[in-house]
């Protein structure tokens, strides 16, 4: 017992010193918000992107075709860390906007050409009838694919797109190369405060657990609600 006592005691002082101690937590505070900001606009900006290219790429011009594969395999053939520090320190070198922005934009690209393929798949999937109906109701090619075969593609590709997500949020702890503090670089500035490694360490994956769990569960019942209107 007393062994056991000590070793709390031990934790509950190194929980104080690493997160309490000159609000040292309020750093994993700002590098919440910075996660989730970079993450939220690098989502959607991927989004956008990525249906951009899969749609080039189905398309009947060439040009098109080569851009959106072009952009693909550069995309997919290149670290993410390597693309973040391309675009922050040379493409917006000297453009004065927010780093979590410029990150945020870096991010976006890198997932634009993975969301790319999840659309690209998501479209073929969908059965040409689909279209033919389209055809016969008087729409064009473009509101066809608007307003039926591009619908019906998201439901199917919907997992893709929150398993996506998710991959994203990890990926932005990579920001701190930027001079971010996201919440892998808050733990590491605790961590070199304090010269403790396991509570920052321990901390930042808890945090990042807790963030993805909430985020599983969300989409986990907005994909429920599609399933369920498609039934309705």
């Amino acid at each position: 017992m007393d062994r056991i006592s000590a070793w709390a005691a031990d934790l509950a002082a190194t929980f104080y010193k690493c997160f309490i101690r000159e609000d040292r937590y309020k750093l994993l505070l700002g590098g919440i918000g910075v996660t989730i900001k970079i993450s939220l606009v690098a989502v959607l900006l991927g989004i956008l992107i990525g249906l951009i290219i899969a749609l080039c790429s189905l398309s009947k011009k060439k040009l098109l075709n080569i851009l959106s594969k072009i952009y693909t395999d550069v995309i997919r053939g290149t670290p993410s860390v390597t693309q973040l520090m391309i675009i922050y320190f040379v493409v917006f070198a000297t453009v004065h906007w927010p780093k979590w922005l410029i990150a945020a934009i870096a991010f976006g690209i890198n997932s634009g050409a993975y969301v790319s393929e999840i659309f690209r798949a998501g479209i073929q999937s969908i059965d040409a009838g689909q279209t033919e109906a389209g055809r016969s109701l008087g729409l064009n090619g473009r509101q066809t694919m608007i307003h039926i075969v591009i619908p019906q593609a998201v439901k199917n590709i919907f997992p893709a797109l929150c398993n996506e997500f998710i991959t994203l949020i990890k990926e932005t702890a990579i920001v701190g190369y930027v001079g971010l503090t996201d919440i892998q670089k808050a733990g590491d500035f605790i961590k070199s405060a304090t010269f403790e490694a396991f509570m920052p360490l321990i901390g930042t994956a808890i945090i990042y657990f807790v963030l993805i769990k909430i985020l599983t569960l969300a989409l986990g019942r907005a994909e429920k609600h599609l399933r369920r209107s498609e039934t309705h």
